[in-house]
């Protein structure tokens, strides 16, 4: 499995708009330029989020995007579920289909354990525990 650039950016927008989460509102062109993304594919990501709840949009000359919720309400897997679908390493079986007993084993043994794991992490972290603002022991650094 591997995140796309709209999972990567996006995720990276929502962390920029948590870490300025005392703006009235931030413009896309300065996350743009303070995250290197470009600004006509942050426009596309931001839809996305704007239309799943995640920002809302602020109208105006000197408008910009804001979180839609706290930064602890916003859980990172349910994010890059939107942006990227389901977070699954391998589809389960189809209904009505059979699976040989080394495809079931392979399943039950790798991929269901695979897709739990990705699923343990991504829903354990919020976008506050990404920048910091619930509790510094529990944050991580990053860079980006």
């Amino acid at each position: 499995m591997k995140i796309s650039t709209r999972g990567r950016y996006g995720i990276r927008l929502l962390i920029d708009l948590a870490e300025h989460i005392n703006e009235p509102h931030v413009s896309l062109a300065r996350v743009a330029e303070r995250q290197t993304i470009s600004i006509r594919y942050l426009e596309q990501v931001a839809v996305i989020l704007r239309r799943a709840g995640f920002i809302r949009s602020v109208k105006g000359a000197f408008g910009g995007y804001t979180l839609a919720r706290p930064p602890q309400d916003i859980i990172v897997g349910d994010a890059l579920r939107e942006l990227e679908g389901d977070m699954l390493i391998s589809d389960p079986p189809l209904p009505n289909t059979t699976e040989t007993k080394l495809q079931r084993c392979i399943r039950l043994i790798v991929f269901d354990r695979l897709n739990e794991r990705i699923a343990s992490v991504i829903d354990r972290e919020t976008l506050a525990s990404l920048v910091g603002t619930v509790d510094p022991d529990d944050s991580y650094m990053y860079f980006i």
